[in-house]
Parts: structure tokens; C-alpha cells; sequence
């Protein structure tokens, strides 16, 4: 007896399974720096390296949303978009220091 042959929509249904979660891993990674950038930036009692930490927040913020866009996980303009007002927050709060 031969083999059942496999169809091409059981493979294209596992492939994209696997797509699903590696795209969910990437945005929630994203979600994660963004948050992570936020509540430091928002501390009330900011020490001195408190720029420093949310600058180096900021930039890996920016790193996974470029590394998402360009793979297509999120739009290019929604990465622009809160990569602008990302950075416009804090420069307004390095200028309030």
C-alpha cells in the first residue's frame, strides 16, 4: 500500500502556525520595551543616571521597532509614528531636567 500524501494546505497551516507565534514573540517584545522606556521615564524621584537608563531604554525601544517593521510584523508608519512621539517625550523630558 502507498502512502497517504500530505496536503499543501496541512503544511502551509504549520508554517504559518510557527509564523504566528514567532510574530506574537516580536510584538510583545516590543510592548515590553516600550513599557519598560515609559515607566522609566516617568519615575517622580529621577536620579541623575535616571536619563541615562531611559536614553538606553529608548534606543532598544527603537531597535526592536525597526527590527518588527522591517520584518513586516508591524507597519513601517505605526513604528515611525510611536518611535516620533517616543522621542518627542523624552526630549521634552531631558529639557524639563
Amino acid at each position: 500500500m502507498a502512502k497517504k500524501k500530505k496536503s499543501s494546505a496541512e503544511k502551509r497551516h504549520r508554517q504559518s502556525e510557527i509564523r504566528r507565534l514567532q510574530n506574537k514573540a516580536v510584538k510583545s517584545a516590543v510592548r515590553t520595551s516600550v513599557k519598560k522606556f515609559v515607566s522609566l521615564a516617568q519615575r517622580k524621584d529621577m536620579p541623575e543616571s535616571g536619563i541615562a537608563e531611559s536614553e538606553a531604554a529608548l534606543k532598544d525601544m527603537i531597535k526592536k521597532m525597526d527590527t518588527a517593521a522591517r520584518k513586516g510584523i508591524i507597519k513601517r508608519n505605526a513604528a515611525a509614528r510611536k518611535k516620533s512621539r517616543m522621542q518627542k517625550f523624552f526630549n521634552s523630558l531631558k529639557a524639563a531636567q
